[in-house]
């Protein structure tokens, strides 16, 4: 265990996170690109509240699916953390206001509607009755629902009616969100089958990947992410995880005044566009992870990209 507080050496970049699998790909960009780094592995630290906190920049990839990894309250502990630098006034990336929206999908909503992007209906409900009562409000449409904590796909099921719900929300197989809140959402159709992701760095787009979701809702794109024995990025990467170089859109613009209205410097966007040609925004992954296939293919790096982003910050605040 390191404690935070005790550090007297020269600025840094101190990089917040809790799965050292995700954490490699960006420490050998920081290594490359000549960056004086140190990561924080949150769930091996402790610091004193009433101490200064090192000179140097800052970057939290906490995840809201960190309790997957049996680091259940890392979060809430990122957010002490993160709370202390702030106070601090020290150089944070993906601080206390990104972890918020990072933890919870309705939060998120909320902010995407108030900023008038468009997201699918949702219900968020708390309680086994309410979950199942939520399911009125889509008249008899099919409908899907989803942990407000979570990451991965985690906790999504489609339903094309009422009672497979109710089997299922008072049946053995029940996934309770972490959070306890369940998110009841309108199902949208895709008129094509893909999803696209919108990956900013620094607050600034980097390229859109198309997603195939055909085999169903589990997209993370981190090369280390295994789920049931499959992972997707180590399947044909022509075909599962796509950039699309031609990527230009209106939408872009609006999501980078989303994201420097809300203080969120590193993250990826995906939106789903239905048969009538209308685009739903439905997740932000502020702890953002890329597919190395599909980069390689398209000549592209998410992480040496976060890496010149640090640098730059440490020599725009310390030279």
């Amino acid at each position: 265990m390191s404690n935070l507080d005790s550090k007297s050496e020269p600025p840094r970049a101190y990089i917040l996170h809790e799965n050292k699998e995700w954490f490699a790909p960006l420490g050998k960009q920081l290594q490359q690109q000549g960056v004086h780094f140190e990561e924080w592995y949150i769930d091996e630290t402790s610091f004193d509240p009433g101490s200064v906190p090192p000179e140097g920049i800052y970057y939290s990839r906490m995840s809201a699916s960190s309790h997957t990894r049996g680091h259940r309250y890392a979060p809430e502990y990122a957010s002490a953390v993160l709370g202390w630098l702030e106070r601090h006034e020290r150089r944070v990336l993906n601080g206390s206001k990104a972890l918020q929206l990072e933890l919870s999908k309705a939060a998120q909503y909320s902010a995407l509607n108030a900023a008038g992007i468009r997201t699918p209906r949702t219900y968020a409900a708390l309680g086994l009755d309410r979950i199942v009562e939520a399911a009125d409000n889509f008249g008899g449409d099919a409908f899907i629902v989803k942990h407000n904590r979570a990451g991965k796909g985690l906790g999504v099921h489609l339903f094309l009616a009422k009672k497979g719900l109710e089997d299922y929300v008072h049946g053995p197989d029940f996934e309770p969100s972490v959070d306890g809140i369940t998110l009841v959402q309108e199902y949208i159709e895709s008129a094509d089958p893909f999803i696209t992701r919108c990956e900013f760095v620094g607050q600034r787009f980097l390229y859109a990947v198309r997603v195939d979701n055909t085999r169903g809702f589990l997209l993370c794109p981190a090369d280390e992410c295994e789920i049931d024995g499959f992972c997707p990025t180590n399947d044909d990467p022509g075909s599962r995880f796509r950039i699309d170089p031609d990527f230009d859109d209106p939408i872009i613009g609006r999501y980078r005044a989303f994201f420097e209205n809300n203080e969120i410097h590193v993250a990826g966007i995906e939106f789903i566009v239905d048969s009538k040609g209308d685009r739903y925004t439905y997740d932000i992954n502020i702890n953002t992870n890329y597919n190395s296939n599909a980069e390689k293919t398209a000549g592209k790096s998410g992480m040496k990209a976060i890496a010149d982003v640090l640098r730059a910050e440490l020599e725009a605040h310390y030279g």
